[in-house]
């Protein structure tokens, strides 16, 4: 029975509002809801970084260690393509007591062309003892070879692929595949930035046409970490970063910064009611961070500043590898200025256009070497000189080595060899002089000491003060971290 108009309830005018404002809150709710589990999705909502007391506000501030730490930035010297190790860091007498002769039971299947495999070739490089420490070298570093005793080798890495881009992922994110975030976006998550002004992690790559290398931005993304973290590439031609200079319509009247002081106003706001929003905070801060750039990214790229004889000794002005120089010089400023993680990337794309020498591996390697060797040196002197190196851990090294046997050709060149290869480190608290680990007489599988790229990440993050199993992010109901379920701490490198 339908109740008489007398029998209804009476709803009054705040009521009504009342229900409105009910209505509204409910859809925003539902709209919410998915924000919640897209966020949620992406691991933004909860996560764990290697300090409790983050600054919401800013996800790069510093944070604490877990315990003290021997370095305070990074210099990753990446030789893209897959350096040697036996035409190197790691000489082998018998390899040239057994040159042409055929590699019983090889596994054709080791290489990556399997059907251009030739006998055992020995280095077409002489090698000498340098330093204290009596360390071989190729003839090809002659003045990489004069700081041999800053340098603790590995000389028993091994990895997981023969292809270069999941090792080149592997290398870079301690997974063979794509999707994951880097050692750089790792280390600035865990610790934040000592600059203000700058990124906190800065990718370079090679300006010479030869390409970005294989999986290219992908190699220093942040994977499902916040986007603050990723590297921000400066460009090796033309303007270093988009928008370095504002439009002129912006900087009348500090127009540009009213703008963001009214968007950080109302971003502000709505974090102080979702304050789990790590995103949004993010997003303030890269902001904050793009106008701060406008001015001091000018000045800490402007190595004209930087005095002759010092340009020189970088081999500033030397074409051959001029650009090289220039790239190893801003390392030192950024990190000079606070950035927290440089990686510089030597060779791009294609085989011979990176240090992959399936042919001509004399003309390659050398090649390559011309363009890194003395930037690599004055770096290290420079770092040096200035009292950087002790808090400064420089890396060199590539995502895996190449075979001791010829990959057949007019001109022999070297295979893909993902069971030995050879990384140096030097300052930031390493044990300078020293040599860890070792391959089999010829060079071809690591044999004592084996080193997996895990163990290289786990020393590295120790290096930095942080504990590897404890620096994770909570990601798809599983917690993450850079040496998945392995890594052990090389101790005997550290000093």
């Amino acid at each position: 029975m339908r109740p008489s108009s007398s029998e209804l309830p009476t709803i009054s005018l705040n009521q009504l509002l009342a229900r409105r404002q009910l209505l509204k809150r409910a859809g925003s709710g539902l709209g919410t809801l998915g924000l919640l589990s897209l966020l949620q999705q992406e691991g933004v909502l909860e996560q764990t970084t290697a300090a409790p007391s983050i600054q919401a506000t800013n996800p790069l501030a510093p944070k604490p260690t877990h315990f003290p730490a021997k370095a305070k930035a990074v210099i990753w010297l990446f030789i893209n393509g897959g350096p040697s190790q036996v035409d190197t860091w790691d000489y082998k007498p018998e390899l040239e007591k057994r040159d042409g002769v055929a590699l019983e039971g090889f596994d054709n299947k080791t290489g990556f062309f399997q059907n251009s495999v030739g006998p055992l070739m020995k280095s077409p490089f002489k090698f000498k003892q340098y330093g204290e420490s009596g360390k071989w070298v190729s003839e090809i570093f002659p003045n990489m070879a004069q700081h041999v005793d800053k340098m603790a080798f590995i000389h028993s890495g091994h990895t997981e692929s023969n292809n270069h881009s999941p090792a080149l992922f592997m290398m870079n994110s301690g997974l063979p595949k794509m999707g994951y975030p880097c050692v750089g976006s790792w280390v600035t998550y865990g610790l934040g930035s000592e600059s203000n002004s700058l990124p906190a992690f800065v990718v370079m790559s090679d300006p010479l046409g030869r390409g970005l290398p294989k999986g290219q931005s992908l190699n220093w993304g942040a994977g499902f970490l916040p986007s603050v973290y990723q590297g921000t590439y400066l460009r090796p031609t033309g303007e270093p970063i988009d928008n370095l200079q504002p439009p002129a319509v912006l900087t009348e009247k500090g127009r540009q910064r009213s703008q963001l002081d009214l968007l950080k106003s109302l971003n502000r706001q709505h974090l102080q009611q979702n304050d789990s929003d790590q995103e949004l905070a993010a997003r303030i801060e890269s902001f904050e961070l793009a106008y701060r750039m406008q001015s001091a990214a000018p000045e800490a790229l402007d190595i004209g500043q930087e005095p002759k004889h010092l340009q020189e000794q970088y081999g500033i002005g030397n074409k051959k590898c001029e650009h090289f120089a220039k790239q190893c010089l801003i390392a030192r400023r950024m990190v000079e200025r606070g950035t927290r993680f440089v990686q510089i990337y030597s060779g791009g794309m294609e085989n011979q256009r990176s240090w992959d020498g399936h042919s001509d591996i004399k003309g390659n390697h050398s090649g390559f070497a011309e363009e890194t060797d003395q930037p690599i040196a004055a770096l290290l002197a420079d770092l040096e000189a200035r009292g950087l190196l002790n808090e400064t851990l420089v890396i060199w090294g590539g995502e895996f080595g190449r075979l001791p046997i010829a990959q057949k050709g007019a001109t022999p060149g070297r295979d893909h060899n993902p069971h030995a290869f050879t990384t140096w480190l030097a300052g930031g608290g390493v044990k300078a002089g020293t040599s860890y680990g070792a391959t089999d007489e010829i060079g071809f599988k690591a044999a004592e000491n084996k080193v997996h790229v895990n163990d290289l990440h786990a020393t590295i993050l120790s290096l930095l003060g942080m504990d590897h199993e404890k620096l994770t992010y909570l990601y798809s109901g599983r917690r993450f971290r850079l040496t998945d379920v392995g890594g052990h701490v090389i101790n005997d490198i550290i000093a």
